[in-house]
């Protein structure tokens, strides 16, 4: 199975499936020197691990790290940091009825048609349990990116949006409730739909706007691996994910040129920033902003027609422990991701300057 390592310089590699003893991973090219906050990386965890609220799905894991290696006395040793993460909460028993079942809009049918073989408890590989491991490299690749802001939040739920511009926005305030949504007016009404949701055993999806600050000039490899087409591979690669956007985005498609280009100022900033950040496949400064789209969770509490393995009809319908909406826990992982994409360019600019 290839596809499992992300990044060109400062990469992951992850193991492991949602119902196995542990899931981890292998963190190569972070440098030799840098101190690591422990609490931080935990706190990360704490963002994404399941069961913190009422709203997420309630399986209950400590998501502690173990690190086995790369760290001597809280700083980074240049060598590969390997790390493993305990799954404690397991049941298995809650999938034993899709064992022969392909579940509509999971990887089920593509996994087994692939390779002949499927874990089907809780998804095995395909589990959105394995971003636990790019939230630790996200965790590390921000304490090496420490002049750079990442704040991601909750922008919309279902047809709930916040209608205001993120420059509006106290990100202070992302986590002062369960939706990690800064407009409390909206957060208000997007908790109530998922817990609509979860009541009549539905579920909604939503999209999560990240923005980057203090971004250096000249971060991007055209023209293959310009920065915001890594930015969108990075957030592609995050399960349930249908859709991203950078800068004007769509929007951008129905604009004029005239409107559309933003005009500079003597000191290279420009006074609009419909390119969010990126010029040519090239960080210009700015901030970079872009919006990840989020499908509502395919596994529902409601009987669904589908097939079985053998091409015959059969009935799925969720059991177990699973999210009415993912956005508010995929906060985390969408701006561990970004600090990934980020470190790799950072260190690659470094080695191309010398």
């Amino acid at each position: 199975m290839a596809g499992n390592s992300f990044g060109t310089i400062f990469k992951l590699t992850t193991f492991g499936e949602s119902h196995g003893a542990a899931i981890g991973g292998i963190i190569d090219g972070c440098p030799a020197g840098l101190s690591l906050n422990f609490e931080a990386i935990n706190l990360e965890m704490q963002r994404r691990k399941p069961g913190q609220s009422a709203i997420v799905t309630q399986r209950k894991e400590a998501d502690e790290v173990k690190f086995l290696s790369g760290i001597f006395e809280g700083k980074t040793t240049g060598t590969p940091i390997g790390f493993t993460i305990e799954n404690t909460d397991q049941k298995s028993k809650d999938y034993s009825h899709i064992k022969d079942i392909y579940r509509p809009s999971h990887a089920d049918f593509t996994y087994d048609k692939k390779y002949g073989v499927r874990d089907y408890r809780g998804g095995g590989r395909s589990s959105a349990r394995e971003t636990a491991c790019r939230v630790v490299a996200g965790a590390i690749a921000k304490q090496l990116l420490s002049e750079i802001k990442i704040n991601a939040f909750v922008s919309s739920v279902g047809e709930i949006f916040i209608d205001k511009p993120y420059q509006d926005l106290d990100f202070s305030k992302t986590e002062n409730n369960v939706v990690r949504c800064p407009d409390e007016t909206s957060a208000a009404k997007m908790e109530s739909l998922i817990r609509e949701m979860r009541k009549n055993g539905d579920t909604v999806g939503g999209t999560i706007t990240c923005v980057l600050q203090n971004i250096p000039v000249g971060l991007g490899e055209p023209v293959f691996d310009k920065l915001h087409a890594e930015l969108g591979k990075a957030m592609l690669s995050i399960n349930a994910v249908k859709g991203f956007e950078y800068g004007s985005g769509f929007c951008g498609a129905k604009m004029k040129g005239s409107d559309h280009n933003d005009i500079f100022n003597p000191d290279g900033t420009t006074k609009s920033n419909l390119s969010g950040g990126i010029q040519g496949g090239i960080s210009n400064g700015m901030d970079i902003y872009f919006r990840v789209a989020f499908k509502p969770v395919a596994t529902i509490m409601q009987k669904q027609d589908t097939i079985d393995s053998a091409g015959n009809k059969a009935i799925a319908e969720g059991k177990g422990r699973h999210d009415p909406c993912v956005v508010p826990r995929a906060v985390p992982i969408v701006e561990a991701m970004a600090a990934l994409v980020i470190a790799d360019f950072y260190l690659l600019n470094k080695i191309s300057r010398h």
